[in-house]
């Protein structure tokens, strides 16, 4: 029985050998860095790890193809090396000797880049699949246009701007309406005041009491009557 079981298995590692090698025909390379992207928290490359990667692409062929029947057991690594890189392919579910065309196998992948990266807790600089670009996430558009936020910013500038230059001319005149008050004031009171004239403070006269020459003052006493 063992011999009979021996002789099953034998031909399909041949088989599957020829399928996956470096280079082979829809064969991809992956590498992995998990030091670099989880520094302590890294986690080693074995077995249940090999498991879930051959999961996760059994998962995307699966959902790129609601018709496909692509099982764990036809998705092949080989070449694993200790720094985390190896080849794959994905085998024919009905034939189990042809593989499926890199093209399916690369649009499987790139359609479900995320959650693959997710499952292994990096990023599509840190796990590469060398021969399948890189997909970008679409750029977030924001819920307001962009040319609504620059003309509400325009507008809010030139609101602010009318807003100070009436602010600031209530304020200057206000400010001249009672410099005149205060100066209308001082006139009833008929209190001398300082004006300036020219840039040169002079002295205003007293309009009630008016204002006395010296000079003919000391006239006036010189010649007093007998």
């Amino acid at each position: 029985m063992l011999r009979v079981l021996l002789l099953i298995l034998f031909p399909v590692a041949i088989a599957n050998a020829a399928l996956c090698k470096p280079d082979a025909q829809n064969a991809f390379k992956v590498r992995l860095s998990i030091k670099t992207a989880l520094g302590d928290n890294a986690y080693a490359w074995d077995a249940n790890e090999e498991y879930l990667f051959k999961a996760m692409v059994a998962f995307a062929m699966r959902r790129y193809s609601n018709k496909s029947k692509t099982q764990i057991s036809n998705v092949l690594l080989c070449n694993v090396t200790d720094r985390v890189s190896f080849w794959f392919v994905v085998t024919d579910s009905s034939k189990n000797v042809t593989t499926v065309p890199g093209s399916e196998v690369e649009a499987a992948i790139r359609m479900n880049r995320n959650r693959i990266n997710s499952a292994f807790l990096l990023t599509e600089k840190t796990l590469q699949f060398l021969k399948i670009t890189s997909t970008l996430s679409p750029p977030v558009e924001p819920s307001t246009p962009v040319w609504l936020i620059v003309f509400g910013v325009v507008l809010s500038l030139i609101v602010a701007g009318i807003v100070f230059l009436v602010v600031g001319g209530i304020q200057q005149r206000k400010k001249k309406n009672k410099e005149s008050t205060e100066r209308e004031n001082l006139e009833e009171k008929g209190e001398v005041t300082v004006a300036v004239e020219n840039g040169i403070p002079c002295e205003a006269l007293d309009l009630k009491a008016g204002h006395i020459n010296g000079v003919f003052a000391a006239d006036d006493e010189r010649f007093t009557s007998l």
